[in-house]
């Protein structure tokens, strides 16, 4: 299921944008209000088709909130008037949602009627799940045919969405752009030099742009654009101007276009949203949602790993921001179907462990999309431009039911990481519980003994009275003492003091305190007391007597 907010963010605010949130109000169809009937149903989104004035839209919120409706879409001036708005936050029922004006009702019923189809269908089963796109290469040949030319329709990032069937007259830079499905990175900047893409963002002007190096045809660009958001461009590869006719005809189709990329676009966000929540309940509770159809075959063939993403300094970027480049960057190498999710403010993913029972790949061999190797390969490339990415993963869970052991693992190891306690692996940014274990123990040891350790007895209690007496720094010798226990030259460098200082210290703490240091047991308690009170000797402590 989809909410109010899930449909609204991912059609965009080029066509809504809500006034009155309602929390998670899940939606599953549309409604259209009826003058004096109930005003839809729980689950349903009502439309206020007509309805402009305060009074109609106060009447209309009462019926939908007493019908149980999950939102209500309304125009200007009823959208805006500040009554309708207290209105529904007094009544705490349905969302208020914004419908921009000049938008066609029926256009809207078209665009929430596919996207709430395409989340309740069977296919959103499956994690990522991509939309169809047959619709697109239709309208490319019906724009083929108009103009008499070879047609691609693009998004605003430059990849080919559908292209028509006669591209027997193209250049070679198209034949690129429809092979890679994208337009190869020197066309695009002739393109870009010739101001192309700046007006494309800025007008809804068609352009026409002359012949150009390397055999560059000319081409005649229309903007497809909704609500003012650009959302992509028709390209014709034409040999000489176009009847002014002929362009009107053409930004019809770039009408009908920008409605099928905004459902494009909205299906895309919901998948999104479809498989993050699936992919919380299994990182929650082990196991996808039943009520998701085709669930089992979501996950890869296992055992898996959970993975925490991070960047240092911590908490630089928001979650979100975090869940946007990663799926860019998930992309970009090969990964078309990540599984990824923000939970509990951290940004998780699931990655499948190559070899068997978990063993890493063999050398040499190119690790697949969505594994611990190609996660650490992906790391290598992308810390070279961006030092501060890094990810840390939990032991493999080789059944779905030790997801949230994995995950809770992955959360340790960021929290570590985080606070500075974890250092990461050189080069790769990469850190897997097995190469960390040493680490969380002592983290698991030092918050279990608690910070007020001292207060239960032995010789810390009086080392700390003392020198907070008489400014001695027994606490900080101790420690080192025992981190480097039977080498007192290397305990002296780490605190940058002569051997001689270090003895004549051990000397006074014994005298202040007697100490067995002989007993193992005794060593271990005192320096998990240590590092619970957070004395640790610093390298860059300066020499005192």
């Amino acid at each position: 299921m989809i909410t109010v907010t899930d449909l609204v963010e991912s059609l965009g605010p080029g066509l809504l944008r809500t006034v009155v949130p309602a929390g998670n109000a899940e939606v599953h169809d549309v409604a259209l209000a009826e003058p004096g009937d109930t005003a839809g149903r729980p689950g349903e989104l009502v439309l206020g088709v007509g309805v402009t004035e305060r009074a109609g839209a106060l009447d209309l919120l009462e019926r939908a909130a007493g019908a149980g409706a999950a939102g209500l879409v309304l125009k200007r001036p009823a959208a805006r008037d500040p009554q309708v708005a207290r209105a529904a936050r007094r009544s705490a029922g349905p969302a208020v949602v914004e419908l921009q004006p000049h938008t066609s009702w029926a256009h809207v019923v078209w665009l929430l009627r596919g996207v709430i189809d395409r989340a309740s269908a069977p296919a959103t089963g499956a994690l990522g799940t991509p939309g169809p796109h047959s619709d697109l290469f239709a309208l490319a040949d019906a724009a083929a045919e108009i103009i008499d030319a070879p047609v691609t329709v693009e998004d605003a990032q430059s990849r080919v969405l559908a292209y028509s069937a006669r591209q027997d007259t193209t250049d070679p830079a198209r034949v690129s752009t429809i092979v890679g499905r994208r337009v190869p990175a020197e066309t695009l900047t002739h393109f870009r030099a010739s101001g192309v893409f700046r007006r494309l963002a800025r007008s809804s002007d068609p352009i026409w742009t002359p012949a150009g190096p390397d055999g560059i045809l000319p081409r005649l660009v229309v903007p497809v654009r909704a609500g003012g958001e650009w959302l992509g461009s028709i390209w014709a590869v034409v040999k000489s101007p176009v009847p002014p006719e002929r362009v009107r005809e053409l930004g019809d189709v770039a009408s009908v276009l920008a409605l099928h990329l905004l459902r494009l676009r909205a299906e895309a966000g919901i998948a999104r949203r479809v498989s993050a929540g699936q992919l919380r309940v299994a990182l929650r509770e082990g196991a996808l949602p039943d009520r998701a159809p085709g669930a089992a075959a979501a996950l890869p063939a296992g055992p898996w790993r959970v993975v925490a993403f991070g960047s240092s300094p911590g908490g630089a970027e928001g979650v979100r921001r975090q869940l946007d480049l990663w799926e860019s960057v998930a992309h970009r190498f090969g990964w078309h179907q990540p599984l990824l999710a923000d939970l509990d403010g951290l940004l998780f993913g699931v990655v499948s462990e190559p070899g068997r029972d978990g063993r890493r790949g063999a050398p040499g061999v190119r690790a697949d999309a969505g594994t611990v190797d190609w996660l650490r390969h992906v790391l290598t490339e992308t810390r070279a431009h961006d030092p501060g990415l890094y990810a840390v993963a939990g032991c493999p869970a080789r059944s779905p039911d030790e997801l949230p052991r994995s995950m809770a693992e992955a959360a340790e190891l960021h929290r570590l990481t985080d606070a500075g306690r974890l250092l990461l692996t050189r080069g790769t940014g990469l850190v897997l519980m097995e190469d960390a274990w040493d680490a969380v123990v002592v983290e698991r040891a030092k918050a279990a003994v608690g910070p007020d350790t001292w207060q239960l007895g032995g010789p810390l209690a009086a080392l700390r009275a003392h020198d907070e007496e008489h400014g001695t720094p027994y606490l900080t010798t101790l420690a080192a003492w025992l981190d480097h226990f039977g080498d007192p030259q290397s305990a002296a460098r780490h605190l940058r003091v002569h051997p001689n200082t270090l003895r004549y210290r051990l000397r006074k703490l014994e005298e202040a305190v007697p100490l067995d240091l002989s007993s193992p047991r005794l060593r271990l308690a005192l320096r998990l007391q240590l590092m619970a009170m957070d004395e640790t000797p610093s390298e860059s402590e300066p020499p005192r007597p």
